[in-house]
């Protein structure tokens, strides 16, 4: 009997006679045997679902490197379950998940982490490495995740220990070349391009090309996340779709933030020489060769925690800089309180990917590290692009977040992220602790004394007086704020040392959550809106920092990491600038001073809607008509958000440098008034008009 692929039924949602009779197509075919689906989901099929025909295999897969300097190519060990027709002849795609993590991880025990009671800029004491991993012979199989999920609905389900984890051969390298290489060898085999074996040295040869379409789907959370990325990046052929789930695109940005050593939120003294302990779980007789090579000869050689500076060693650690051979369609997933993997992790990739015309749709909440999609949007993705089935995903909205900030949870669907209606408020931060984008920059400078080692979290900061910060708040919101982007924070700064932390940090007060010095600011249901970190000394260049000369003022501009959140009205906006930040940053000795020019800093706050957007007047001004340096434009004062009206926006009670100056920030009002449709054309020439002939400024 010539066997051929069987044919693919789709159920409208429509169509009650069909749905409760359950027949799809021609009654000569078994619809029992077949992949089905509803509304663009591929759905649970009975006997896909019966376990106890599930087929299970192991085999190694053989890569096209060898890490582990054995002058053999490295394979890798790997699992596969698969519905009980595929033995009949029923092709189906794959879900693919590969970690270092499945054979075990090493001791977290503090004592094994790196010093954070450190100079910043000095070379820190050597670590101690934890015990060895006891390594697992006698494993079967690698992993269970996902079956559950996908075999009962015509997927079959793949895994693979990651190099030098488990039963892989190789070395970890964490972020390494091998790493990307790995799954595509896996992926090679499912098309026939790979060669697969028995057993890790010999073996027979075990095929998968008479039960496996070709066509795979990676998915997997963290550093699981980071693979699928990372193979997609080799561009390897039928590697169809990806979603990533908080994944490490940059070990850089994971261990660094803009020149600062900065350690994952919640593992203080974590750096990639540690990770590379953690997960080394492969071959015992392997171990010190991949430890001498890999950690260090060169994680330690390079890794560079005495500056934090940018190099080579990052770079070829740095996924945005292989992201041109993504073709696969990428369903990214991300928490905006991720103080893990923080969120820039997913949109720098995805900005990319949009930039290069790669599919993608994004998928973020407001919690913190992890969180898959819901699964009808993950089986939407992988129904589409491994079956084929034009369920219209491409054209849905690139964008879903989870609102709950300021009620009931709901997943809500944008255009894309950033939020397209945004547009950059500056807000500045004046004498006195003011906070205000409807007031010209203030003057003067203002000092703060870095706390260092006797640092307390940010909540405390926040919540009581103290020479160990600066805080400038912004009046009540009168009406709900939408942030959506990333908020850049422009600082003109000086230090009494050659070296310092920064860290900056958008608060929302009244101040929720803990607020004791040892109390965490990581988590979801705390006042931190976003936050970001530097080193002052690499205001020019992020391969080469330059001592700080004390009283020497530098400017920089700090991103602060992605955000879309609701600021509910009543509460207050605060921008807190300090030093050490006891939850991510070293911890040097106190007293470092350090002194903020405050005309030249500054907050750049995407708002949707824009300047008009920030209910934030204390007094609003409701005078009839607008007035312009006493100047009667006639043109109605019209009320915007909250209780703000345009005379609030006008600013002709502020001190300006010169007429021309006022008369541009007129225009500039102006024009965006006409482009919200609050004001006619000829209202603009009115207010501009107005402008001109006052004597603000003058």
């Amino acid at each position: 009997m010539t066997r051929r692929a069987p044919r693919i039924f789709t159920l409208p949602v429509l169509g009650a006679l069909i749905t409760a009779t359950g027949f799809a197509g021609p009654a000569a075919a078994d619809p029992l045997t077949q992949p089905v689906f509803v509304d663009g989901q591929a759905q649970v099929v009975p006997e896909f679902a019966d376990q106890s025909t599930w087929i299970r295999e192991r085999l190694w897969v053989e890569t096209e490197f060898d890490s582990d300097g054995d002058g053999r190519r490295d394979r890798m060990h790997v699992d596969v379950t698969r519905p009980g027709p595929t033995a009949d002849g029923l092709k189906v795609p794959v879900v693919y998940e590969t970690s270092p993590y499945y054979a075990g991880t090493a001791s977290t025990e503090r004592q094994y982490f790196w010093n954070m009671n450190v100079e910043v800029g000095a070379e820190p004491p050597p670590r101690t490495s934890p015990p060895p991993i006891t390594h697992r012979p006698d494993r079967t199989s690698v992993s269970t995740s996902e079956v559950g999920t996908w075999v009962p609905r015509g997927f079959a389900v793949v895994h693979s220990d990651s190099p030098g984890t488990g039963l892989s051969q190789g070395c970890p390298t964490v972020g390494g070349a091998n790493e990307s290489l790995a799954p595509k060898a896996v992926v090679d085999w499912l098309n026939g391009r790979a060669k697969g074996y028995s057993s890790a040295v010999g073996g027979e040869p075990v095929s998968a090309t008479d039960w496996a379409t070709g066509k795979v789907g990676m998915t997997g959370t963290s550093y699981n996340g980071t693979l699928p990325l990372a193979a997609a990046t080799t561009g390897v052929k039928g590697l169809e779709a990806i979603i990533p789930i908080a994944p490490n695109t940059s070990y850089y940005h994971y261990y660094r933030s803009n020149g600062l050593v900065r350690n994952p939120g919640g593992w203080p003294g974590e750096d990639i020489d540690y990770l590379f302990d953690y997960i080394s779980s492969g071959y015992p007789e392997t171990r010190d060769y991949c430890a001498q090579h890999v950690r260090v000869d060169e994680m330690n050689r390079h890794q560079d925690r005495a500056t934090g500076d940018y190099n080579d060693f990052w770079a070829g650690r740095d996924l945005l800089n292989q992201v041109r051979g993504v073709r696969a369609a990428t369903l990214m997933a991300h928490a905006f309180n991720d103080w893990n993997v923080v969120p820039e992790h997913s949109v720098r990739i995805t900005e990319a990917l949009k930039k290069q015309g790669t599919p993608v749709q994004q998928y973020f909440h407001q919690g913190g590290h992890g969180g898959a999609p819901p699964l009808d949007m993950r089986n939407r993705w992988f129904t589409r692009y491994l079956y084929g089935v034009r369920n219209g995903v491409e054209n849905d909205p690139k964008a879903f977040i989870v609102r709950n900030e300021t009620g009931t949870s709901e997943l809500t669907p944008y255009a894309d992220y950033p939020n397209p209606e945004a547009e950059p408020v500056t807000m500045n931060p004046l004498s006195g602790g003011g906070l205000s984008s409807l007031a010209r920059p203030g003057s003067g400078t203002e000092q703060f004394v870095d706390a260092g080692a006797l640092a307390c979290n940010a909540g405390t900061l926040a919540t009581q007086e103290s020479e160990n910060r600066l805080l400038y708040v912004s009046p009540e919101l009168s009406a709900p704020v939408h942030i959506s982007g990333t908020t850049r924070v422009k600082i003109r700064l000086a230090a009494s040392k050659p070296a310092a932390n920064l860290s900056i940090a958008l608060v929302k007060l009244p101040w929720t959550g803990g607020a004791g010095c040892e109390s965490s600011t990581r988590g979801s249901t705390t006042s931190v809106i976003t936050r970001g970190w530097a080193d002052p000394q690499n205001s020019r260049s992020l391969r080469h920092g330059d001592p700080l000369e004390p009283g020497r003022f530098v400017e920089l501009t700090v991103p602060l990491q992605p955000d879309d959140q609701v600021i509910p009205a009543g509460s207050r906006i605060g921008l807190m600038i300090f030093s050490t930040d006891h939850e991510f940053t070293l911890h040097p000795e106190p007293g470092t001073v350090l002194t903020v020019d405050l005309a030249r800093t500054s907050v750049e706050l995407p708002v949707v809607g824009g300047p008009l957007a920030m209910p934030i007047c204390a007094e609003p001004d409701t005078r009839p008509t607008v007035v312009v340096g006493g100047i009667d434009s006639g043109v109605p004062n019209r009320s915007l958000t909250g209780t703000c009206t345009v005379n609030d926006h006008i600013l002709d009670t502020e001190e300006w440098p010169n007429h021309g100056q006022f008369v541009r920030h007129v225009t500039e009002v102006a024009d965006q008034l006409v482009k919200a449709d609050v004001i006619s054309p000829r209202d603009r020439a009115d207010l501009v008009r107005a402008a001109a002939r006052s004597k603000v400024g003058k």
